[in-house]
């Protein structure tokens, strides 16, 4: 049934063929299920999630839990196929592109497509910041690795996402730090019988979807076998804080381009420049000392406003 189109609608050809190879691969009968399925006519139609639409007067909180019930409808993918390729470092534009593309076909996704698409559907939340958040953790000898989009907004943190465990995605934003958070996290993997083993946490990502930027994943990697309790939740609040400094100096006034500093003169620069040019002639021989040149200095004074 997972193959099944939601609505009808027409899907990716590359997509749907990584899916039937796949099939192809891991069942005895592979090719002629999805022969059968694909020429079925009488298979019901699975409806398709709603993009949620806000009003300007919704409140974020009631939004987050919007977008993330749209991510849970999606459903978790449990097939094995990755139904969309997504690599870290392509600029956050394509990486909205794909996320676009993932509302239209409706396919089941995983925590880092859920990450992605998060991102876009609070791009118009710019009151919201959101970073990503990357665990791995140790159990029965193996080692797993999930990863939720973080959220702040006025001063409380959650996380947007999707798991197979109910109690590692979505996480209201009612935490007053980022290490209530995440101890929160870990409490809730403690529960799945895991340890937490390392905490990767990306800085703020921008609401551009144009932005050519790209995403920092791993801003700060904290190791809990090499941090005590203490220092790992001192690292993760030093993290918070160097994000609100991000943030102040992003809502500041801008830089001057270059083109301004070569219209604007240093008022210091222009008083040291004619001792310059003194010592310079002091240095020359007699018998080659020049008569200044009034054209030449203008040029000469451009010259050293530019170094």
């Amino acid at each position: 049934p997972f193959f099944v189109n939601r609505g009808g609608l027409p899907v990716d050809e590359p997509t749907w063929e990584r899916m039937w190879r796949h099939v192809g691969r891991i069942h005895p009968e592979g090719d002629q299920v999805a022969q059968r399925i694909r020429g079925a006519a009488d298979l019901p139609k699975i409806p398709i999630p709603s993009v949620p639409v806000f009003q300007p007067s919704t409140p974020i909180p009631e939004r987050l839990e919007a977008v993330q019930r749209y991510i849970r409808e999606l459903q978790y993918n449990h097939t094995g196929t990755q139904f969309f390729e997504i690599k870290k470092s392509r600029p956050l534009t394509g990486l909205m592109d794909l996320a676009k593309e993932m509302t239209k076909e409706a396919l089941p996704i995983k925590c880092l497509e859920a990450v992605i698409l998060g991102i876009y559907l609070t791009n118009n939340m710019t009151t919201l910041d959101r970073f990503p958040i990357s665990f791995k953790t140790h159990f029965s000898g193996n080692y797993f690795r999930h990863i939720v989009l973080g959220v702040n907004f006025g001063g409380r943190y959650g996380a947007l996402g999707i798991s197979r465990r109910e109690e590692l995605m979505y996480k209201a934003p009612v935490f007053r730090t980022l290490s209530e958070l995440i101890f929160d996290f870990e409490e809730a993997y403690r529960r799945c019988w895991h340890t937490l083993k390392k905490v990767k946490l990306g800085h703020c990502v921008s609401h551009d979807p144009h932005s050519v930027e790209q995403i920092e994943w791993k801003r700060s990697i904290l190791d809990l076998d090499k941090l005590t309790r203490e220092d790992f939740r001192k690292e993760l609040e030093r993290h918070a804080r160097d994000m609100r400094l991000k943030i102040g100096k992003g809502t500041g006034p801008p830089s001057p381009t270059k083109d301004r500093k070569k219209d604007v003169s240093s008022p210091q620069r222009g008083q040291a420049s004619p001792h310059r040019r003194n010592s310079r002639g002091d240095r020359r021989p007699s018998g080659e000392k020049k008569p200044a040149d009034s054209k030449a200095m203008p040029d000469l004074n451009g010259y050293q406003i530019r170094v």
